[in-house]
């Protein structure tokens, strides 16, 4: 072969090569293109993930237990074409909800849902009435003081109602009955601001005393904070409620 023709020759291997190389970075990037596609499908409109911050569903959720909700029972709301799906069911009494708080319309809630609309709710020394049959306590449900029965001329918390929930809402209520602030409070939640239905833990990190605060205005803290928790991670974890049923 010539060395024309041996140039010739390199120059098209070299531009098959080339091809190539292209056709494996287009295929890479539409894989994570698909990938991240489908990540954000499932997390607008099947499953997405919870944290919970405040002790307002004790026992049943424990503060810094990250759980799974399912969008998709309640009907997903697709973000960019503001579209919902449709439901498979409203939520029922009994059910742990998430859902956007009335009062700003934008923090996730997290809640048992009591009543629903056309219900009757009333609430006597504590015990919790619906429809005039009582409402049985959740398993890990709670009265922090059980014992000190108010009068209705107190508190709504121990004593409230008769009150009938509107059509196309859903009253709310933690676990934590005596700390929580809730449809006692500032009313029933609207169909709209449904998010989705709890159904697992996936995570639970404890308190520690000893754990270092950190800010992200002192870099040094943060440090501090991630090599302290990488450290006690195993011991941190609550490892009995990961994989916990939510009912």
């Amino acid at each position: 072969m010539s060395a024309k023709n041996k140039k010739k020759k390199s120059k098209i291997t070299k531009k098959k090569k080339q091809a190539k190389n292209g056709d494996s970075l287009f295929d890479w990037i539409k894989t994570i293109a698909i990938a991240l596609a489908l990540a954000f499908i499932a997390k607008t409109s099947i499953v997405e993930a919870y944290w919970i911050p405040s002790g307002s569903m004790e026992d049943t959720l424990l503060i810094d237990d990250y759980l799974v909700g399912n969008k998709f029972l309640y009907g997903a709301r697709l973000p960019l074409l503001d579209v919902q799906l449709p439901a498979i069911r409203d939520p029922e009494p009994g059910d742990v909800v998430v859902f956007k708080y009335p009062g700003d319309s934008t923090t996730n809630y997290i809640k048992r849902c009591i009543a629903v609309g056309g219900q009757t709710v009333e609430i006597k020394n504590k015990v919790v009435y619906v429809d005039g049959v009582v409402f049985d306590n959740p398993e890990h449900a709670k009265y922090t003081d059980a014992d000190r029965i108010l009068p209705s001329t107190v508190t709504r918390r121990d004593n409230f109602g008769p009150y009938t929930v509107p059509q196309d809402h859903f009253f709310m209520m933690g676990d934590n009955r005596d700390n929580s602030y809730d449809s006692r409070f500032w009313g029933p939640v609207p169909r709209k601001m449904i998010l989705a239905k709890a159904i697992i833990i996936l995570g639970s990190w404890g308190d520690d005393p000893n754990a270092p605060n950190w800010e992200w205005s002192d870099p040094l803290s943060v440090g501090k904070a991630v090599f302290y928790n990488a450290a006690h991670f195993f011991s941190r974890v609550r490892w009995g409620r990961l994989g916990t049923l939510i009912v």
